[in-house]
């Protein structure tokens, strides 16, 4: 958590002392994505988990309808009138929790005049989900100020549409949803279609998760993801010749794939189906291990996934293939899989915390030598979901 200190000290600096009202905080987390990539928008299941990093909002009732929005993250700060809510690229970041606003006040629920300082410590554009953390902990922040009920999984679906249809970004629900929904040490088996969730203990023990940053711009993602996303319902036109009543791949299990994957004639189509239902299967896999606590087949499981993405999928790089194999030469490590939608971003590890000095020193040397870039690693625990802080 950041220095409240400091953060309020920045917070009067910006605002003034003259309002006595009290400045309250909020806290929302950064998510990883364990096991389960590409599978969402397919009707399968996902498995995420919230960090214990992510973004404190302060803020503080103000008695106008004015809204100040300033961050210790980006240089542009100014107010905006709370009756004049509308996307304008020239507010760059602020958009975010605009789009926040928009959604509370087209539910017809009151909005005043407040101001708000953000500090995030989620790298941007790192795959750990930035803008779903700003989004959630404004929604769950203003709700909770103005007396509205703050259901958290109503929160994450309004974080999700301010995304989908303010900021004009077709996410799913997953990195709202965990931003939301998280548990310490549990991460959560969420079915994206229906938002049936469970949470499964992780208890890892003597074990860290590891993210590693590519640091490779992602260029190619969106072309790939809509090409992606074609060829699984070209998949699923293909099996309704056994199957009429199938929409999505997600409603096949991994037996019947393997008995009609035939009907799928294109041998690209038929890798990408493939890719999907197994991952699913992973994701139920990586279940019932976690609940026994069997972090090393959970390991087993997450390099099945990576190398599935890379052969089946194709969304992988180089970078990420680099990061992946250097992290499972070295001792301690159980599982390193990329994370997120491939083509640069992420990979997350397992690793024991005895060998994490060695793992950043070795696969960030070596991932320098081979790309010429320079990785990020951050070492994370498993959080809460968005709360409110409480000073002690």
């Amino acid at each position: 958590m950041a220095d409240l200190q400091a953060l309020k000290g920045r917070f009067t600096e910006l605002y003034g002392s003259e309002n006595a009202e009290p400045i309250h905080v909020f806290h929302a987390p950064g998510r990883v994505n364990l096991i389960g990539e590409h599978t969402d928008y397919n009707g399968g299941y996902v498995f995420p988990a919230a960090l214990t990093f992510g973004t404190t909002m302060l803020i503080r009732k103000r008695e106008d309808e004015q809204v100040g929005f300033a961050s210790t993250n980006f240089p542009l700060h100014k107010h905006i009138s709370i009756n004049n809510i509308a996307f304008d690229p020239a507010d760059d970041w602020m958009n975010y929790p605009k789009g926040i606003i928009h959604e509370i006040q087209k539910k017809g629920l009151s909005v005043g005049g407040y101001d708000i300082l953000y500090s995030g410590a989620i790298p941007n554009g790192s795959g750990l989900s930035s803008s779903a953390s700003i989004e959630v902990v404004t929604a769950y922040g203003l709700l909770t100020m103005e007396g509205h009920p703050a259901d958290k999984v109503q929160i994450a679906l309004m974080s999700q549409k301010a995304e989908n249809e303010f900021m004009g970004v077709k996410c799913g629900i997953m990195d709202q949803f965990a931003v939301a929904m998280g548990k310490k040490d549990h991460a959560i088996l969420l079915m994206c279609d229906t938002l049936e969730y469970k949470h499964v203990p992780f208890e890892s023990g003597a074990y860290k998760l590891v993210i590693g940053n590519t640091n490779k711009k992602r260029g190619l993602v969106d072309s790939a993801y809509n090409e992606r996303r074609s060829q699984c319902e070209q998949a699923v036109k293909d099996l309704q010749q056994q199957f009429p009543e199938l929409t999505l791949l997600g409603q096949l299990n991994l037996e019947q794939f393997n008995a009609y994957q035939h009907l799928i004639p294109d041998e690209t189509v038929r890798k990408r189906a493939r890719h999907v239902v197994e991952e699913i299967d992973r994701v139920l896999q990586s279940m019932k291990v976690l609940e026994k606590g069997d972090l090393e087949a959970f390991g087993q499981l997450m390099i099945g996934s990576h190398n599935s993405l890379r052969d089946l999928y194709e969304v992988t790089c180089l970078e990420l293939d680099v990061m992946v194999e250097e992290a499972l030469k070295i001792p301690g490590v159980l599982g390193s899989r990329m994370t997120g939608a491939g083509f640069g971003g992420c990979t997350v590890s397992l690793v024991h915390e005895d060998s994490v000095e060695t793992f950043i020193e070795q696969v960030g040397r070596v991932y320098k030598e081979k790309t010429g870039l320079t990785a990020d690693f951050y070492v994370c625990d498993i959080g809460n979901g968005v709360e409110q802080v409480t000073e002690a």
